[in-house]
C-alpha cells in the first residue's frame, strides 16, 4: 500500500491552500468559502454529506459483561471465570442476539447483549448495528508466542500496554500519551477541502481529546447547547470587568509552552470567535427525535444530531465528531455501575440513531464505539482489571449489520488469543477498524497509509462492516 507521489505531492498542496484559505477566513464572511478546491476530486462521493461519530468509553469498557456468552456451555465456562460478577443467562434471554446462518462464530458460540441495552439489540435486529470483536491496537499481526517472545524488534506490540493514558491515546492516535494528532484528524486532513467552511470538518463535544487533532485540522468545541460564544474578545468587558475580559483575551491569545494547553487555547479561541455563526446556524433546524434526561451521552450526541441538522448553513460535505462518557474503570463497583453505563449508552445511541432518521441522513452517519481497552475476563472480587482487546458496536443506515466482524475469542484464560486473565490479544487491529470507516468516508485507498500507519501489515484495509446491501429492484 504504497502512497503514490503525484497524489502525495497534490495532497500537500492542497492540504496547505486549504490551511491557507482558513487563515484568511479568520478575518472574512463565511460566505466566502474556505476551501472547495480542485484538488479535493480525489475524494469519492464528496457530493453528498458524510459523518463519523466517535464515541469514546473512557476507562476502559467491561467487554465481558456487555457482549456476553449466551449458550449454555460457553455461558458456563464464563461464569465459571467470573463467579458472582457473571450475568445469569436467565437475564439474557430478551437481548439474546441471532448469529447469521452463513456465519459460524468461535466454538459455536452465540452472544448476548447486556440486559440494559435492548435498544442496541432492536438496532443490531434490523440491520443497523454490526459488532466488531476482539479489536485493539496492535503494530502487526500478533501471536501469543510472538507476545511472548523477548525479540521485540521482530514481534513489536504497543507501548505501555494496560496504561489508561498511554491506551486512549494509542486507540486515537497510534501512539501513547504525547501524540499529537490522531486518525479521526488524519481523515480530517484530507476531507477538509471539501468543506466550505473547513474549521467545522471535526467537531468536539466532549473534553480534550488527540483523536480529532489533525496535522492541519484542529477540531472545533462545542458545548451541550452549542458553541461557546462570549463578548471579552469582541468587547473589553467579561462580567462586567474591564480586568476580567482583558484577562481571558490574554489567557486564550498567549503562546502555551505545553502542547496541550496551547491546543486548547486554540480551539477556545475558535469556538468563540465563530461561536455566534455556529449558533446562528443551530437556531435555524430543529431535531424533533427526544433525548433522555439526565445522560450526559445522550445530551452530546443530541447536539451532534443539530450540527448535522445546520451541515448546509455551515458549509460542510464531511465532517468528524467526538463524544464521550467516563466511568468505565470498573476495578470495583462494577455489578452496581456497569448495567447503568451501558444503558445510558443503549438510551443515548438509540435517540441519536433516531435522530439521523428524521434528518433524513441515517444512512449518511455511522456511529462506532472505542475505549481505552478491554478488561479481565477474571473477577477481582468486585471488579475487572485493565485488559487488552474489546467489542465494539458501529451504527448507522449504511452499516451492514446484524452480524459479527472479525473473530469471537475463547470464553478461556488459557487460550493463545489472551495473553492472562483473559486478556484478549486482539484479532482485529484499531488500524483495520479506522481504514474500513475511511473508505466509507471517501478517502482514496492509496491514502489509508496517512490514516493508519500500519495498515500495510494487515491482510485488508477493509472489514466489510460498511455499506448495508440495498434491495433488488422489483
Amino acid at each position: 500500500m504504497n502512497i503514490l507521489k503525484s497524489w502525495e505531492l497534490t495532497r500537500r498542496h492542497m492540504l496547505h491552500r486549504s490551511s491557507q484559505l482558513a487563515v484568511a477566513g479568520t478575518a472574512a464572511s463565511y460566505a466566502m468559502g474556505l476551501a472547495g478546491l480542485g484538488e479535493a476530486a480525489a475524494v469519492t462521493g464528496q457530493g453528498e454529506y458524510k459523518a463519523l461519530v466517535c464515541i469514546f468509553l473512557t476507562g476502559g469498557n467491561d467487554h465481558s459483561n456487555t457482549l456476553v456468552p449466551f449458550d449454555s456451555a460457553n455461558h458456563a465456562a464464563y461464569a465459571s471465570i467470573r463467579g458472582s460478577l457473571a450475568i445469569p443467562r436467565e437475564s439474557l434471554v430478551a437481548t439474546a442476539l441471532r448469529t447469521p446462518d452463513d456465519q459460524q462464530l468461535t466454538n459455536g458460540i452465540q452472544y448476548a447483549l447486556a440486559p440494559t441495552m435492548p435498544r442496541l439489540k432492536a438496532l443490531y435486529d434490523q440491520g443497523a448495528a454490526a459488532i466488531l470483536l476482539n479489536v485493539g491496537p496492535l503494530i502487526a499481526p500478533l501471536t501469543k508466542a510472538q507476545y511472548m517472545s523477548e525479540n521485540l524488534v521482530a514481534n513489536p506490540r504497543p507501548a505501555k500496554l494496560f496504561s489508561h493514558n498511554d491506551q486512549q491515546s494509542t486507540w486515537q492516535s497510534s501512539a501513547p500519551e504525547g501524540a499529537s494528532h490522531g486518525w479521526g484528524g488524519r481523515i480530517g486532513d484530507i476531507l477538509q477541502s471539501v468543506n466550505q467552511n473547513a474549521m467545522f470538518t471535526n467537531i468536539n463535544a466532549t473534553g480534550n481529546a488527540v483523536f480529532l487533532s489533525g496535522r492541519s485540522v484542529s477540531p472545533f468545541r462545542v458545548a451541550l447547547s452549542g458553541a461557546t460564544s462570549a463578548r471579552p474578545l469582541n468587547s473589553s468587558r467579561l462580567f462586567d470587568s474591564d480586568l476580567a475580559g482583558t484577562a481571558l483575551a490574554s489567557i486564550i491569545g498567549s503562546h502555551h509552552q505545553h502542547v496541550f494547553e496551547q491546543d486548547y487555547a486554540r480551539m477556545t479561541d475558535r469556538s468563540i470567535r465563530y461561536g455566534s455563526f455556529v449558533n446562528d446556524a443551530l437556531r435555524s433546524v430543529t431535531v424533533s427525535t427526544p433525548f433522555p434526561a439526565g445522560n450526559n451521552l445522550a445530551a452530546q450526541l443530541r447536539i451532534v444530531a443539530r450540527l448535522i441538522a445546520a451541515r448546509r448553513s455551515l458549509g460542510v460535505r464531511r465532517q468528524v465528531f467526538m463524544v464521550s462518557l467516563n466511568a468505565f474503570d470498573t476495578h470495583k463497583g462494577l455489578a452496581n455501575t456497569h448495567p447503568g453505563l451501558l444503558e445510558e449508552v443503549d438510551a443515548a445511541i438509540d435517540a441519536f440513531y433516531k435522530a439521523t432518521v428524521e434528518l433524513g441522513v441515517a444512512e449518511l452517519v455511522t456511529t462506532f464505539t472505542a475505549s481505552d481497552f478491554g478488561r479481565t475476563l477474571t473477577s477481582n472480587g468486585d471488579g475487572s482489571d485493565h485488559g487488552w482487546g474489546s467489542h465494539h458496536f458501529i451504527v448507522g443506515g449504511d452499516v451492514n449489520g446484524g452480524r459479527y466482524y472479525g473473530r469471537a475469542p475463547v470464553t478461556s484464560i488459557t487460550s493463545d488469543d489472551q495473553v492472562g486473565q483473559g486478556r484478549l490479544l486482539p484479532t482485529t487491529s484499531v488500524d483495520e477498524y479506522s481504514t474500513t470507516l475511511a473508505l466509507w468516508m471517501g478517502i482514496p485507498p492509496s491514502e489509508l497509509p496517512t490514516i493508519a500507519p500500519n495498515i500495510g501489515r494487515f491482510a485488508s484495509a477493509n472489514i466489510g462492516f460498511m455499506t448495508r446491501p440495498k434491495p433488488s429492484a422489483a
